[in-house]
């Protein structure tokens, strides 16, 4: 592809590639990469083809930084896990460990070198008020007190407002389905919870199955809007995918059908068509072909979207496509009779913020 991280990608993709990089090429990958989140899985990848000798020792010393602290920051999730684990025993069910924290916690391929700023949770929505009950007693606290946030998380959203530890400093989210209550989708979270798998020395803690974790990077990346994290996301899928496939030829097949049982075909459908774009990923033709109108403006808007981590990387049209894509996420969360509100309530609450 012709793209000012062009480079990057070719290096996420294929390792071998690094070792042929000029200084040049790493004076714009090395900023990007860091920007991306990215760094720390460029020198996962670079030790696990064996480039570490053959690239510039300034640029390998770069890289081994960001991999010193993925590495320090996975034994402590593995930590907060089991704090998380005994907490939420006298919950006496499935407590679902979701996106970084849940590759860190199975050694999926997608940990390798991962950063990540929270540890996300689902719980049957029921066992929402006794879930945080107990996290309290276990010293994690609610980190929005103001009324109209608590009203938005708890009436319309598939989350509780964060939680944060107040010794640790952690930022927990607790999920109690992957899309908010208010969105155009209305997915399956109990059918998660009963294929997922629990986790080695955990009593409550589980895993989402290979092919749910997948359907939520997914989902996660198409849904949410955080574009900044855009490539580390699409990264995350483009692995899974990778590591999943090699398993056997039955994967298309069961990842449609999973798709379908959750309802998420959609999600699926708009980012396989990026990692074609993105990283050039062969995609069997799928029987869901969820195209609507207008659809390939918004795949250039989500290219544009996802690319748009790093200045070296943006344009006008960035700009543009995030300012629709913003607007996008919002129409996806809530119909129109409750977005029109929220947004003059929050750009109020900006503007005060601002003013005085």
């Amino acid at each position: 592809m012709s793209h000012p991280c062009a480079d990057l990608i070719t290096a996420l993709k294929t390792p071998l590639t690094m070792s042929a990089f000029t200084l040049a090429q790493w004076d714009r990958v090395i900023p990007q990469a860091r920007a991306a989140g990215l760094l720390g899985r460029l020198a996962a990848l670079a030790m696990h083809s064996h480039q570490m000798t053959r690239l510039p020792k300034s640029v390998w010393y770069a890289m081994e930084a960001s991999l010193v602290l993925a590495s320090r920051q996975a034994v402590s999730v593995r930590y907060e896990l089991k704090r998380l684990d005994s907490a939420l025993s006298k919950l006496g069910m499935p407590v679902i460990v979701l996106k970084g924290a849940a590759y860190i916690a199975t050694d999926s391929p997608a940990s390798a070198g991962r950063l990540m700023t929270d540890i996300d949770i689902l719980v049957d929505k029921n066992i929402i008020p006794e879930a945080e009950a107990a996290l309290m007693l276990a010293g994690w606290q609610n980190s929005h007190h103001d009324a109209y946030d608590q009203r938005y998380y708890r009436q319309w959203m598939h989350e509780i407002p964060p939680m944060q530890h107040i010794r640790r400093g952690t930022i927990l989210d607790v999920h109690h389905n992957l899309l908010p209550e208010t969105a155009r989708i209305q997915t399956r979270p109990d059918l998660i919870i009963a294929s997922a798998i629990p986790l080695p020395g955990m009593a409550y803690l589980h895993a989402p199955s290979a092919l749910d974790m997948i359907l939520h990077s997914a989902t996660h990346l198409m849904h949410e809007g955080e574009w900044h994290h855009g490539l580390r996301d699409i990264s995350d899928l483009y692995t899974l995918i990778m590591a999943e496939s090699a398993q056997g030829p039955n994967f298309w097949p069961n990842l449609e059908n999973r798709a379908r049982e959750l309802k998420l075909e959609r999600p699926l459908f708009l980012a396989l068509i990026q990692l074609n774009r993105i990283f050039g990923l062969e995609i069997p033709a799928i029987q869901f072909h969820h195209q609507h109108f207008g659809d390939s403006i918004l795949h250039g808007l989500l290219t544009r979207g996802i690319l748009g981590f790093h200045s070296s990387c943006r344009t006008a049209l960035t700009y543009l496509s995030e300012l629709a894509l913003y607007i996008r996420s919002h129409w996806l969360k809530m119909p129109l009779l409750l977005l029109v509100p929220h947004l003059f309530y929050k750009a109020f609450k900006i503007d005060n913020k601002t003013t005085f």
